[in-house]
């Protein structure tokens, strides 16, 4: 017969396999929930092992309610801890596991989305950047009597394969 789920946290897991718990009611929730995970488990492989006999004696049978107890009861002692427990989870996470999704994998995508989207924003400020030092440029040439008024002039970095070097004369 294969063994429960040990209290073991998966290899993404922040914490490491060794690590307890949290204290307080993070801790008491992750333990509950490990406790009900165990439950389930006993209660599926009751199940199986039930249905894979003959018609046994009936005390037989009521191993199957005793797991449906454990789990109604480790259900119920997370009810009683929910109203104390503040811990906001997006609505995306949810509907994400609600769809059979590992969250680990909208994390990834989240966090792939807001580098692509940082690199873009990077790009475009380089952009405004570069336009505001020609502009100045152009304005300095144009109108000397407003070199006062304008920024001193800078000269444009050198970017090599995405590398920012120093120009020429070291600045």
């Amino acid at each position: 017969m294969p063994q429960p789920p040990r209290a073991t946290h998966a290899p993404d897991s922040p914490r490491s396999s060794h690590s307890p718990p949290p204290t307080g009611l993070q801790g008491d929730v992750e333990m509950e929930l490990m406790g009900l995970a165990t439950a389930l488990y006993n209660l599926g492989m009751t199940v199986v092992a039930d249905a894979t006999r003959e018609k046994g004696p009936a005390g037989a049978r009521k191993q199957v309610g005793a797991r449906v107890e454990n789990v109604v009861q480790h259900l119920a002692t997370l009810d009683m801890m929910a109203p104390r427990l503040d811990t906001p989870v997006p609505l995306a996470v949810l509907e994400t596991i609600d769809n059979a999704r590992n969250p680990a994998a909208f994390t990834r995508e989240t966090v792939e989305r807001a580098a692509t989207e940082n690199q873009f924003l990077h790009g475009k400020m380089r952009a405004v950047e570069s336009y505001k030092v020609m502009l100045d440029d152009a304005l300095r040439d144009a109108f000397p009597e407003l070199a006062d008024a304008l920024p001193p002039a800078q000269p444009a970095p050198v970017e090599t394969n995405g590398v920012q070097m120093k120009t020429e004369d070291g600045v």
